[in-house]
């Protein structure tokens, strides 16, 4: 591939998804994040939902998007109203999940998802998650300040605001091969 056609390319990408460019492992340890939450009736999961931000000033948390925030995987106990009738659709939700959870990309800075971590906890998310597929590592905040860390020495993600505990090994784990 020639030089130009790959910086082409990732540029489209970096429009396309931010300054996020999704990996292998961002892909796994979002799939398996989304399995272990699918599996706990408690909540409903979404990914990539736009949640409306238009409530809060975006630029106080150093981010460049307006009036939309689109967490990787949030999670809802009582989810937002879903229009069953054909046709219609929320292109943004006005609700907000009791969880939201960022997974990390290559790409992606940590500072910048702080700052989006900071902003999801002023619209009123409850607790959020920072999954750092490169060293297999978790961070539950239930606010900006106050986090807890958990890697592959613990054995489960403890999130004491939701009562969620689940295993880390889990989370990171290995993509079936057949």
């Amino acid at each position: 591939m020639s030089f130009f056609i790959h910086n082409a390319i990732m540029i489209y990408e970096t429009v396309e998804h931010g300054n996020s460019m999704p990996s292998l492992k961002h892909s796994l340890v979002q799939t398996n994040i989304v399995g272990m939450l699918f599996n706990d009736t408690r909540f409903s999961t979404f990914v990539e939902l736009s949640l409306d931000a238009s409530s809060i000033d975006s630029a106080q948390f150093g981010l460049k998007t307006k009036d939309e925030l689109i967490p990787d995987v949030c999670a809802y106990l009582t989810p937002p109203p879903i229009d069953e009738r054909l046709g219609c659709d929320s292109i943004r939700v006005s609700e907000y999940p009791d969880l939201v959870i960022e997974v990390l990309s290559p790409t992606q800075l940590v500072s910048e998802l702080l700052r989006k971590i900071d902003a999801y906890f002023a619209l009123g998310v409850r607790s959020c998650w920072l999954a750092i597929p490169a060293l297999e590592e978790i961070r539950v905040f239930s606010q900006l300040s106050n986090y807890k860390t958990f890697d592959m020495n613990d054995s489960e993600v403890i999130d004491t605001v939701l009562d969620i505990h689940c295993s880390i090994s889990k989370l990171f784990g290995k993509a079936k091969i057949k």
